[in-house]
């Protein structure tokens, strides 16, 4: 099944900017996902397979307009809700 993040070979997306010496993360938020994304996966609230499927299920146009640690947040936020782990209050 082909979805929106699978562009291999495809043309059309623009030239790839690459910065020399570029930093792992451009905001501390992003750091503050990634530490997040790890410290579900190793308290085992979800699996690696299944936080990749939740970054691969986003809408093709929330999945082009977000940066990657936009859609780490949203699957993030897509697995604990899936889960009933948000409290409405």
């Amino acid at each position: 099944m082909s979805r929106v993040n699978d562009v291999g070979g495809q043309t059309g997306f623009g030239a790839l900017e690459i910065e020399a010496d570029e930093p792992p993360f451009h905001a501390d938020w992003e750091a503050r996902v990634f530490a997040l994304n790890s410290t579900l996966v190793r308290n085992g609230v979800y699996r690696l397979d299944e936080f990749r499927d939740a970054v691969e299920r986003l809408a093709p146009q929330q999945y082009l307009a977000t940066s990657y640690y936009e859609r780490w947040l949203l699957a993030i936020e897509t697995l604990v809700a899936e889960r009933g782990l948000l409290d409405a209050g």
